[in-house]
């Protein structure tokens, strides 16, 4: 561990922190040179591996996350104009399905037309594993792209647990003040304690972890969180 790691993690006490408190620390621990990004990992009671246990969503984040994203969309004729007009970075149909299956992956998030998902369908492999793959759960397989796009520019992030029963969430930038951080990452949390698969027996939030990229990992009390909106 290097000095700036062992300054920055001796800020940070062995103890649950709440949340307002958790995210001005946040800003105070982080040292690198560039604008670190601030996520939250949660550790959820489920097994992604049954179908009723899959937690996955969107939010709309209230302050952005501070990257501006490249928005691709799926679609044709009226839909494709439609598209376009709302500002997506990259707009076609099997043109770009071609460049992608040649390697090409310069965007951030993708939207179909439904029309298109069967083609779409197609780059599975290559678009899932990335988080890319569009999908009527998270909105972004729909015949609305106006919307959708306009959603993504607001600052909608989507989640979704991994194997592990893990959800990793951007909430924004170090450089957003204490308040901005707190209403973002007050916003995720609610999303995921909403999606609650019936399911789930026992804790469903067993651990939150909120830091920067580079900066020590500062625990949530989850304990408290839950009961917000229980």
């Amino acid at each position: 561990m290097g000095k700036k790691m062992q300054a920055a993690s001796s800020k940070v006490e062995p103890r649950l922190y709440g949340l307002k408190e958790a995210v001005g620390l946040v800003k105070q621990a982080a040292y690198a040179k560039f604008d670190e990004s601030v996520d939250l990992a949660l550790r959820l009671g489920v097994d992604p591996k049954r179908s009723d246990q899959m937690v996955r969503g969107t939010t709309v984040l209230p302050h952005g996350t501070g990257k501006k994203l490249r928005v691709l969309v799926f679609a044709k004729g009226e839909k494709e104009q439609e598209a376009r007009a709302a500002g997506a970075d990259y707009v076609g149909a099997e043109d770009l399905m071609e460049k992608i299956k040649g390697g090409w992956m310069e965007f951030d998030q993708a939207i179909a037309t439904p029309d298109l998902m069967g083609a779409v369908g197609k780059l599975g492999k290559v678009l899932g594993p990335r988080g890319l793959m569009p999908n009527p759960k998270t909105g972004t397989v729909t015949f609305e792209v106006a919307k959708a796009i306009a959603e993504i520019r607001k600052g909608r992030v989507e989640y979704k647990v991994e194997k592990a029963g893990i959800v990793h969430v951007p909430v924004g930038k170090v450089s957003f003040d204490a308040q901005r951080l707190y209403e973002n990452a007050h916003s995720i949390l609610e999303s995921v304690v909403k999606a609650r698969p019936a399911s789930c027996k026992g804790r469903y939030l067993k651990s939150a972890t909120i830091s920067s990229t580079m900066g020590p990992g500062i625990r949530l009390d989850t304990v408290a969180i839950t009961k917000q909106w229980s």
